[in-house]
C-alpha cells in the first residue's frame, strides 16, 4: 500500500489523540489527504488551502511541529492519566491505542509535499503544473515527540512536567464569560525579582508547597499597603511551581457567585490550581460577599481539594470599616453580631499575610538591589538621594514606588 494513503488510513483510525483532527493544521492536512481521489480541481484546491493555512502559522518548513504539537497540547484520557502521574494504571488496549496513534501521527508529519502530490490518483492530468506548486518541509517534532522510539515513556514524561491540554500550552488563565480562558501575556515575575519582605513571603511559600505535597494547607489572605507585592507574589508562586503542576486562575470579584461552575472545571484534573482573587473588598456585604463565604468554609460547593483560594486586599478585615457604620449601631441590641459577620470573612482565610510600606532604610535598599540589577550607572548617594524625592514626590514609599523609579531613570 501506497505510504501517503496508508498514512491517510492511519489518521482515519485516531482513537486516543482523536482531538488533534479539531486543530486547524492536522484537520486540513487530512483533508488534503481525503482528496487524493476527488477532481484536480478539488484536490488542487485542498492543496491551496493546506498550504496557505500553514503559512499563516508559520510552519510550512516545519509541518511534523505543528502535528506533533497538537498531539502534545490534546487532552484525552491518556494525557490526564499520565499528568497526574498514573498512566501505567490504564487498560492495556488504551495505551495500545495511544502508541498507535502516536505513530500515526509521526508517519502523516513526515509525508513531504512531492510524495503527496505523486500519491494523487490523476497526478498525470496536473504533471504540467505540479512542479509550480509551493512546497512544504517536514522539520522537527515538536518536544518529547523528537525521542519518541515507540514507548510512550518520553510523552508520558512531557505531560507529567507540563499538564495537559490548555494546562499545557498556556500559563496562567482567568476565569470570563462563564469559562476558563487563557491569558496570551501573563506576568513572568518570579520568586528571584523580589528584594524584601522575605518574611512574608516564606509563610506563602511554605503553606504553597505544602499543597504541592498534599500536606495540611490553608487558603491565604495578603493584606496590607498597595505597591507592596502582594499580587506579585501569588504570580510568582504560580511561575515557580509551574513544573510541578501549579496553575493560577484568576477569579473577579464579581463573578464569585460563579465560583461552582469554576470547581466542575477543575474538580477532575490533575493539576493544582490556585483560584487568585486581586484587590478584594467590599463597601458592605453584598452578594459577592456572601458568595465568598460559602466559597471558603461551609458552602455545598466547596473548593476541590486540588484547588487553594489566595486574595489580595488592602484592607485587613476585608469589608470596609466606617465610624459611622458604628455610630448607627449604639442602639442595635445585635452589635456585636453584626461585627462578628463583619469579621468573618477574613477569619475564613486560615493563613493572613500582612504587609506594610517600608521604612526608609527597607525601602533604599529595596531601590540599590533593583538599581545594581539594571546596572545603573550612578553612586549609590545618587541612587537614593533621588529615591527619596521620588517617593515624595508620589506620597510615600512602595516596593513599586522603587520599581517606577529605577525605571524612570533609563527615561
Amino acid at each position: 500500500m501506497d505510504k501517503v494513503y496508508k498514512a491517510k488510513l492511519k489518521l482515519s483510525a485516531l482513537s486516543v489523540f482523536r482531538g488533534i483532527m479539531g486543530r486547524s493544521v492536522p484537520r486540513a492536512f487530512y483533508r488534503l489527504l481525503c482528496s487524493l481521489d476527488e477532481c484536480p480541481e478539488e484536490f488542487l484546491r485542498r492543496y491551496g488551502d493546506f498550504y496557505a493555512l500553514i503559512c499563516e502559522r508559520g510552519c510550512s518548513d516545519r509541518l511534523a511541529y505543528a502535528m506533533t504539537e497538537a498531539a502534545l497540547f490534546d487532552e484525552n484520557i491518556f494525557a490526564r492519566s499520565a499528568a497526574g502521574g498514573v498512566e501505567k494504571n490504564l487498560p492495556g488496549g488504551v495505551l495500545l491505542a495511544a502508541k498507535r496513534d502516536c505513530e500515526a501521527i509521526l508517519e502523516a508529519a513526515a509525508l513531504q509535499s512531492g510524495e503527496v502530490l505523486r500519491a494523487y490518483s490523476r497526478y498525470e492530468e496536473i504533471r504540467e503544473i505540479a512542479g509550480e506548486l509551493p512546497c512544504w518541509e517536514s522539520g522537527e517534532c515538536a518536544g518529547s515527540f523528537r525521542a519518541f522510539d515507540g514507548s510512550l515513556e518520553s510523552i508520558a514524561r512531557y505531560y507529567r512536567e507540563n499538564g495537559c491540554g490548555m494546562f499545557a500550552r498556556y500559563k496562567a488563565f482567568i476565569w470570563r464569560d462563564g469559562d476558563i480562558r487563557p491569558v496570551l501575556n501573563y506576568d513572568t515575575i518570579d520568586l528571584d525579582d523580589f528584594t524584601g519582605y522575605e518574611r512574608q513571603r516564606q509563610k506563602v511559600l511554605d503553606n504553597t508547597l505544602a499543597f504541592l505535597d498534599g500536606k495540611s494547607c490553608n487558603n491565604c489572605l495578603l493584606y496590607g499597603d498597595m505597591g507592596t507585592g502582594k499580587s506579585s507574589t501569588v504570580k510568582a508562586m504560580a511561575n515557580e511551581f509551574r513544573s510541578r503542576g501549579l496553575r493560577l486562575v484568576e477569579m473577579p470579584k464579581e463573578r464569585l457567585a460563579e465560583f461552582p461552575l469554576l470547581v466542575d472545571k477543575i474538580a477532575r484534573l490533575p493539576m493544582k490550581f490556585i483560584i487568585f482573587i486581586d484587590d478584594l473588598s467590599f463597601q458592605h456585604q453584598d452578594q459577592s460577599y456572601t458568595a465568598l463565604k460559602a466559597v471558603l468554609e461551609g458552602g455545598i460547593a466547596a473548593r476541590p481539594a486540588n484547588a487553594l483560594i489566595y486574595a489580595t486586599s488592602n484592607r485587613r478585615h476585608i469589608v470596609k470599616e466606617r465610624l459611622s457604620d458604628r455610630a448607627m449601631e449604639v442602639d442595635d441590641v445585635n452589635t456585636r453580631d453584626n461585627m462578628q459577620e463583619t469579621l468573618s470573612l477574613s477569619d475564613r482565610f486560615g493563613l493572613r499575610v500582612g504587609y506594610s510600606v517600608p521604612g526608609k532604610k527597607e525601602f533604599l535598599e529595596i531601590v540599590l538591589a533593583m538599581a545594581h540589577e539594571k546596572g545603573i550607572a550612578l553612586s549609590d548617594e545618587e541612587i537614593c538621594a533621588g529615591a527619596e524625592r521620588f517617593a515624595l514626590a508620589r506620597g510615600g514609599r512602595s516596593p513599586r514606588c522603587a520599581k517606577q523609579y529605577v525605571e524612570s531613570l533609563f527615561c
